[in-house]
């Protein structure tokens, strides 16, 4: 009868800890501390690719941390995207304290400038008054039908939870999607995987009235190596947030043979060329990127 109800329990309960293999416990304390009790910090690859967003990460890519990912991920640990999501959560939040975004930095602003309930407002009670949009990077269709999930789907998922519970309004919009295939990155280096995933991400047509009225928008993936998918994501979003926060007319996004988003601004008062980078800055700002983590040299190399 005890080896009756052990097995039966092992259906329900969790085997053993994603992180060290403790048995009988989804993440135990330790393993819980490596993956979110570091404070959240802004990491950069190197070389760092020309478009990334500002990044935050919870914590290094190495031992314990990498563990319970590659258990999410590979082994179908579905039960670990809950601290997960917290971790991640963490990484968000860092990012709107700090005001987070690149245009912010273009455009000589200090960090946190914006204003009450700007994208560097004042944090209350634990979270931000800033409505935030977490956009997950997408899986390649046949990685999702391999894992029989999307991992940083349902991460988000979690950490928008998570924000929400904690007094930020949260959401997760999944408006990107392959528009061709790619190779599997792992092997490539960092100028490799830019060149595998260039153009690859598109938001399709009534993407950008999903993220319409949703604040901040924050890419979001479980690890960020290169920074190649964060890179990419970020291009294709720029595309429809261009058109969105342009501030002389309109402004219509266009494709350059290369794949690359441009904007073409009809209004008066300013030259042609100032309107384009204004629009383009405004997009920039309104753009930040999270992480669960990064790995240990990107935390290193931390310029700020």
């Amino acid at each position: 009868m005890r080896g009756w109800w052990q097995d039966l329990t092992d259906l329900v309960l969790p085997a053993e800890c994603g992180g060290c293999g403790r048995p009988r416990t989804v993440l135990c304390p330790e393993c819980r501390a490596a993956l979110t009790g570091a404070v959240p910090s802004r990491v950069r690859p190197e070389p760092e690719p020309p478009g990334l967003p500002v990044v935050h990460a919870a914590a290094p890519y190495e031992d314990e941390v990498r563990a319970v990912l590659l258990a999410h991920k590979e082994r179908g640990a579905l039960m670990l995207a809950r601290p997960l999501g917290a971790a991640l959560a963490g990484a968000v939040r860092a990012g709107l304290a700090t005001g987070g975004g690149s245009g912010a930095e273009a455009a000589g602003l200090a960090p946190g400038a914006g204003g009450p309930g700007g994208p560097g407002g004042p944090l209350g009670a634990g979270g931000s008054r800033t409505p935030v949009s977490l956009v997950p990077v997408p899986s390649a269709p046949w990685a999702v039908r391999a894992r029989g999930h999307d991992p940083a789907r349902r991460i988000a998922l979690a950490a928008a939870g998570e924000l929400r519970r904690t007094g930020t309004p949260a959401r997760v919009v999944a408006v990107l999607r392959q528009r061709r295939a790619v190779a599997d990155q792992s092997g490539l280096n960092s100028r490799q995987r830019l060149d595998n995933l260039a153009g690859a991400l598109e938001v399709p047509a009534g993407g950008a009235r999903l993220l319409a009225g949703g604040g901040r928008v924050v890419i979001v993936d479980d690890l960020m190596t290169t920074g190649a998918s964060l890179t990419e994501a970020a291009r294709a979003l720029k595309a429809v947030l261009v058109a969105r926060t342009g501030p002389y007319g309109r402004v219509t996004p266009k494709v350059t043979g290369e794949g690359m988003s441009q904007a073409t601004a009809t209004g008066v008062g300013r030259p042609e060329a100032v309107r384009e980078m204004r629009g383009t800055n405004d997009a920039e700002g309104m753009l930040a990127a999270a992480v669960v983590a990064a790995t240990p040299a990107s935390f290193e190399i931390n310029r700020n």
